[in-house]
């Protein structure tokens, strides 16, 4: 159901605008946290990477708003505004639902848009939040498996909470190993090379359960090769411990771009202007040759 055409419609940026600046107090709240230092500004990029898919579609998003996801746009924008008691992290994701429900009041049928939502959840700053709520088990976690390869490898090992003890030498498992930067970082990837690639929502929704498991691996790898380091058992320069955190870093994120691109469509849609469209017609979409 598209909205009624009493006669010229309004631009087609105005139905995101309108919410976006309704919504201004959350976005002052999140400038302000990503840059007081109390969270990491990397959702900066994602927010300048979802304005670029967002422009680079912009003609194949409709002036006429479907009534329905218009609705919905609204009732979210309410809620993020006039909800009392949210947490400012909750009232921030209703904001990107609210944008995203504008969008896809105003999407071609068919058209992707999962890895635009993934795009603007991460623009938020997440990252303080999500160390403080996961980066603990997602620590012990680490040392748990670490401590598996590391006895595979004839070593002595006891775990106690997020700690190791190899050999008698304690070696905490700290913040920074908890691999949630790693995550961001791996998911930007791939959330933004799914939306460059116009990659289907169910194409990317079966890829991203191992991307979770490529992360994991990479940040437990990352781990104990840092703690063969540590004890002595890989006689690597100290630069290297560094050095090796970056490798891994990279390496995941290249893995992951790969494991994006594999197989990866991209399909241009392309409307009918909608100037011309008739009463009742629907525009058709084609595949880009």
């Amino acid at each position: 159901m598209a909205w009624p055409r009493a006669g010229a419609n309004p631009p087609t940026w105005l139905w995101l605008l309108l919410p976006a600046l309704a919504l201004w107090p959350v976005w002052q709240w999140s400038a302000r946290r990503m840059s007081d230092g109390s969270d990491d500004p990397l959702g900066i990029v994602a927010l300048l990477a979802l304005v670029l898919m967002l422009w680079r579609e912009r003609r194949q998003l409709s002036a006429a708003p479907r009534l329905p996801w218009l609705l919905l746009t609204v009732l979210l924008c309410a809620a993020a505004g006039l909800v009392p008691g949210l947490p400012p992290l909750l009232r921030a994701v209703v904001a990107v639902l609210t944008l995203f429900a504008g969008v896809l009041a105003l999407r071609a049928t068919g058209q992707a848009l999962l890895a635009w939502l993934g795009l603007g959840l991460l623009a938020l700053p997440i990252m303080s939040s999500l160390q403080f709520f996961i980066g603990y088990p997602l620590r012990v976690l680490t040392a748990e498996v670490s401590a598996w390869l590391l006895r595979a490898g004839g070593l002595e090992v006891l775990r106690q909470g997020s700690t190791l003890e190899v050999s008698g030498q304690l070696i905490m498992v700290d913040a920074p190993c908890s691999g949630i930067q790693m995550a961001w970082v791996a998911y930007f990837t791939a959330f933004a090379t799914a939306a460059w690639l116009r990659m289907g929502d169910r194409q990317l929704l079966r890829r991203l359960p191992l991307l979770g498991v490529l992360i994991l691996a990479g940040n437990i790898l990352r781990n104990s090769l840092l703690i063969l380091q540590e004890t002595g058992r890989l006689d690597w320069p100290g630069w290297m411990r560094e050095g090796t955190g970056l490798l891994v870093f990279i390496g995941v994120c290249a893995l992951v771009l790969r494991y994006m691109m594999a197989n990866g469509v991209a399909h241009e849609v392309t409307l009918a202007p909608l100037a011309t469209e008739l009463p009742g017609h629907r525009p058709s979409l084609q595949p880009a040759l």
